[in-house]
């Protein structure tokens, strides 16, 4: 419930009466638009030219537009968070806090009153129709932390883009309590292999698609065979690439990135993966080996003339990949009701479990669990002893020989 401080306007209280109606049909008052929210950051920094909360809404909508599952998905979380916040909370959306989502979330598990919010029984009507309601029944637990991750995602883009001053979710980072059943998330060979397949068979008509199908197969590449963190790749540069020769002179490359606690690691670059990054800077206009301390960042957004220079965010890269996944699941579905399980944990999956997956692929393989630590930086290492470089050595060998990709198309 809303504080003493949080009581609604006459305005607010008139909408609380209404029935919830689709995006595209949403008119809102002047105080419920967002045009005057609290969490709003200063008009002269923003990179969206955005007014107000829907039209912030459909600039983030518009990046999803080729991609019509993902934009569905995005659109149909964001949509009921709007209309929520309006109608029920009384807020603007760029005036919600922290406490606000908590209390949306549980909201998701049980949407009263439901003849409000919930769709009768075995109906599913048109968004034009009159009784159409955002949802169909309760969440279940993981449709929820799926919303919120979404949600999570739009508030970090619309604050890079200068729109909110901050992440009202942000703060919402959860942590395993000691009695609750661990889950290991990662994809099985079943399913990376769908993911590639989806990755190889996006549309690549125009520039722009061709420059997005180049930056989710990189992303994904350099993801499983570098076993990097999401966080690893924003922060990390075309420059953290580097040759040395081991004692028999073969030239080996490797990747220096700095990881949890500020740790630097060294990881094996591949012939597989110098090959991919060659090709992804190909299709970007770019020599294919990048100069030592490049500062370019290592996946490049597609958007503007400066996408050689700007980093893209934990945030937006956690996009990509589930736009990725969201594409892979529907082309599952296609195959079957058979599959439908298994679509439903691709479309759970977010970047991280291409981590997991990547040591999960690399134990199959029988690569040396020390090996498979230090790439992960599980423990601490050292990058700078001439003693350590014959073990190094190995570890690179045994990485090249029996981790790889294998994509499809070579070209």
């Amino acid at each position: 419930m809303n504080s003493a401080l949080d009581v609604p306007s006459p305005v607010a209280r008139a909408l609380a009466a209404t029935v919830p109606v689709p995006i595209e049909r949403l008119h809102l008052p002047a105080e419920l638009s967002g045009a005057q929210g609290t969490n709003r950051a200063p008009a002269r920094g923003s990179q969206i030219s955005a007014s107000d909360d829907l039209a912030a809404v459909a600039a983030w909508l518009a990046r999803y537009a080729n991609s019509p599952a993902t934009f569905q998905a995005y659109r149909r979380e964001v949509e009921r968070l709007l209309l929520w916040a309006t109608l029920q909370r009384g807020k603007p959306l760029s005036s919600l806090t922290h406490e606000d989502l908590l209390a949306y979330e549980h909201f998701l598990s049980d949407p009263q009153p439901a003849v409000r919010w919930v769709l009768g029984a075995g109906k599913k009507l048109a968004r034009s129709h009159p009784d159409w309601r955002p949802f169909a029944g309760p969440l279940s637990p993981a449709s929820t932390r799926q919303a919120m991750v979404i949600l999570n995602a739009c508030f970090a883009w619309l604050t890079e883009a200068g729109y909110l001053s901050g992440n009202p979710l942000s703060l919402a980072r959860r942590r395993r309590g000691p009695t609750q059943a661990r889950i290991t998330r990662y994809l099985s060979h079943t399913l990376w292999d769908a993911v590639k397949e989806a990755i190889e068979a996006m549309p690549t008509g125009t520039e722009r698609e061709c420059l997005h199908a180049a930056r989710c197969r990189w992303l994904c590449t350099v993801l499983y065979l570098a076993g990097l963190r999401a966080s690893e790749v924003a922060g990390t540069t075309m420059g953290a690439f580097f040759y040395r020769r081991d004692a028999q002179g073969i030239e080996r490359w490797w990747l220096e990135v700095v990881g949890k606690g500020n740790k630097p690691r060294l990881v094996p670059a591949t012939d597989e993966l110098i090959a991919e990054l060659a090709r992804y800077r190909r299709a970007n206009g770019l020599p294919p080996m990048p100069q030592p301390a490049e500062d370019r960042p290592l996946v490049l957004p597609v958007i503007g003339r400066a996408k050689h220079e700007k980093a893209m965010s934990r945030g937006a890269l956690h996009l990509v990949i589930k736009e990725v996944f969201s594409m892979a699941a529907e082309r599952l579905r296609a195959r079957g009701p058979e599959w439908a399980a298994q679509a439903d944990v691709l479309a759970s999956a977010s970047a991280h479990w291409l981590r997991h997956t990547a040591g999960s692929h690399m134990s199959d393989r029988q690569v040396d669990l020390r090996h498979v630590r230090d790439n992960f930086g599980h423990a601490s290492i050292s990058t700078t002893s001439i003693y350590l470089h014959t073990e190094d050595d190995a570890r690179h060998e045994a990485t090249q020989e029996r981790h790889r990709i294998g994509w499809t198309s070579k070209a």
